[in-house]
């Protein structure tokens, strides 16, 4: 089986890796003899990143482009390639290069024999911050608890069969994490692992805000377990008032009792505190639903380069 592979590559503010990018991949395919086409998902970039990647697709017409109306993240980014895409597989990688392209030869070979889905796991994380590495260590460990799926050093970075990305874009949520998802999905799969590379041009566009929203997005979105730490507090909130009372009413009978609102001040303190964190949680959840039920598109596409324009979205 030698079937057409389509390359994603998000791409937010990248102008100055596209080109680059597209040659190096383009190169490494064609010397192991792998018919691909790239496909470039400018995530409503603010330089002249859509520019670059029309420059690009001048030069390759394998070389395509989307560019998005505004920034939908890079979970849409992704969506909008394998509903774009021609291939008879996919491999989603970043622009930057750090998802090491020769090991999408490897990934190939592996669908060739039969692997639907190909899962890039990280040997090393590569020079991010010491905070980085902390973070996402807590967040993987976190939702690898709350979805049952190991999700320790997993990324975007991996291969996927056109039947899975078919499954994938039927899906009706709006919210979606597709490095879960395709755990969830199931079908015959297999990993590899690679170490990050340095990134040779810009910055990452990862800040530890953007960070922490998209952690508690994904988290909120694939899982409801959360929910119960609600009714987890509040029984702790139950226990520890009862445990305050019979102290407190110990002391009155012992007659040491101190003159105040100490404890009273203290269990108003938990119990609000509580309150406020399980209200909290429970609008986290609202304002997930309230996205599902309006129903917006995913993105919208403003521009597109060497695609047919008449090719069906599949976005909804």
């Amino acid at each position: 089986m030698n079937g057409l592979l389509t390359i994603v590559i998000p791409s937010f503010n990248e102008e100055g890796n596209i080109r680059n990018t597209a040659k190096v991949v383009l190169e490494l395919m064609d010397s192991r003899r792998i018919p691909c086409e790239l496909l470039f998902v400018s995530d409503g970039s603010r330089d002249q990143t859509f520019a670059a990647i029309e420059k690009a697709a001048e030069e390759d017409p394998r070389v395509k482009g989307i560019e998005f109306s505004r920034n939908f993240g890079k979970e849409a980014a992704i969506l909008a390639g394998l509903a774009r895409g021609s291939g008879d597989c996919f491999v989603v990688m970043d622009c930057d290069l750090q998802h090491p392209p020769e090991k999408i030869a490897e990934m190939y070979q592996l669908w060739q024999q039969g692997y639907e889905i190909v899962e890039g796991l990280k040997k090393s994380r590569g020079k991010e911050s010491a905070l980085h590495k902390k973070f996402a260590g807590f967040f993987y460990g976190i939702l690898s608890s709350l979805t049952g799926f190991d999700l320790q050093n997993t990324s975007d970075f991996k291969l996927i069969d056109k039947k899975v990305a078919d499954v994938l874009l039927q899906m009706p949520e709006r919210r979606t994490f597709f490095r879960a998802l395709t755990f969830w999905a199931g079908f015959k799969s297999c990993s590899i692992y690679y170490d990050v590379a340095d990134r040779m041009i810009g910055e990452s566009k990862w800040s530890l805000r953007k960070l922490i929203k998209y952690a508690l997005s994904n988290i909120i979105s694939f899982s409801s377990i959360p929910l119960g730490i609600v009714s987890y507090l509040g029984a702790g909130a139950i226990i520890a008032g009862f445990l305050l009372g019979i102290q407190t009413l110990w002391r009155w009978i012992a007659g040491t009792a101190v003159e105040g609102f100490t404890t009273v001040i203290l269990l108003l303190l938990l119990i609000g505190g509580c309150i406020l964190l399980g209200m909290g949680l429970i609008g986290l959840y609202l304002a997930a639903i309230y996205d599902e039920v309006k129903r917006r598109p995913r993105y919208i596409v403003r521009l597109s380069c060497n695609l047919e324009e008449s090719k069906k979205e599949k976005e909804e």
